[in-house]
């Protein structure tokens, strides 16, 4: 048994062609991150051998585990999968079209049992083997729809159980090859989405605040291209003063929750983006420390002929005494500091080019 094992390959689908290098490359990081809830989902001992750009080869050699638990793998992986969809679907600030379509994004699961045997090349692992090459094979078959489990009778036998789920139905099929005709098995998974309950959506900003001071200033830039500028965390040490670098805890793209890490002037302090919305022609968003001590809410409004407004609210924790003694100390101070860092944000926004938006 030693050259004997399971091969099983996720594979993602439903990314068009993407035309300008923004989309590909938020579309390159949306699946890296979906890669990666795909191997955080193993639960029966898979290898990974390789990322084969949307689709991972796993493996594992020895007896194939059971149809069931074949299937609670999958069921994990796929729920997951969409649960991640969902989520940041919700909650993401992007409104290219990678970022818009990653919620129609498909998964389906290739399982095959055969023989393959690996090899070292430095620090990679290969395996090699016809039932590789068999299992890459079956990605490519008859089945309309995109999200589907497909099973070779090498696992899924005469005697195998086929009621693994109240809904579903398998099918037969055979893939033709140029060494002959692979039978197989299949069941579409799109029922599994009805029973995918979304996390819970934590509460991010401060419940009793009050706001401090608000300031507005008009940009000669498009509203899209100024949100860049002032949400972009990669951008805030160049626009907001005090702030000497900042480090992102997420590589991932922004969205509500992500955290980074921002070097002060006067020391450290961590701050997230606690609420976003859009609505053509206006995006609102607000940014938290972590201690929820205070909140800045941002307003950018579409105002024609490429101007648009930004408007700053800053909020503190419902609290009389510290009130009082912000309002004394760093009121002012923090005001007209926002005032100095919004007109080299004028400059900054200068040098961003986006790709002409599409209507949404």
């Amino acid at each position: 048994m030693d050259n004997k094992g399971l091969l099983f390959i996720p594979d993602i689908s439903g990314f068009t062609r993407f035309v300008n290098e923004t989309e590909i490359d938020h579309s390159r990081l949306i699946i890296q991150e979906l890669l990666e809830i795909l191997i955080n989902s193993n639960q029966i001992g898979l290898e990974v051998s390789e990322i084969e750009g949307d689709a991972i080869l796993f493996y594992k050699f020895g007896e194939s585990p059971s149809l069931e638990k074949l299937y609670k793998q999958v069921e994990k992986m796929f729920c997951d999968f969409h649960r991640h969809l969902i989520v940041y679907d919700n909650r993401r600030f992007c409104q290219c079209k990678a970022c818009r379509s990653a919620a129609d994004l498909t998964l389906k699961v290739v399982t095959h049992y055969g023989e393959f045997t690996g090899y070292n090349v430095k620090n990679f692992s290969k395996l090699i083997g016809k039932d590789v090459i068999v299992a890459h094979q079956l990605l490519k078959n008859n089945i309309e729809q995109h999200e589907y489990w497909l099973v070779t009778n090498d696992i899924f036998r005469d005697d195998s159980p086929v009621n693994l789920a109240t809904w579903m139905k398998w099918d037969s099929s055979v893939k033709e090859t140029e060494r002959g005709e692979i039978p197989f098995h299949y069941t579409q998974l799109g029922e599994l989405k009805n029973e995918i309950s979304p996390d819970s959506f934590p509460a991010l900003e401060i419940p009793n605040k009050t706001k401090l001071f608000s300031i507005s200033k008009e940009f000669e830039t498009d509203y899209i291209t100024l949100f860049h500028g002032v949400g972009d965390f990669n951008y805030r040490s160049r626009w907001r003063e005090g702030v000497k670098a900042v480090k992102e805890v997420s590589h991932f793209l922004p969205r509500v929750g992500t955290r980074c890490s921002c070097e002060m002037e006067n020391g450290e302090t961590v701050v997230y983006a606690s609420s976003y919305s859009y609505n053509p022609g206006r995006i609102e968003f607000s940014e938290t420390d972590e201690k929820k001590k205070n909140a800045y809410y941002f307003t950018l409004e579409e105002l024609g002929d490429r101007r648009s407004k930004l408007t700053v609210d800053f909020y503190v924790k419902k609290d009389l005494v510290q009130q009082i003694l912000f309002r004394l100390r760093k009121n002012k101070q923090e005001e007209e500091s926002f005032q100095r860092s919004l007109q080299k944000l004028e400059e900054l926004v200068k040098e961003i080019k986006l790709p002409e938006p599409e209507p949404l």
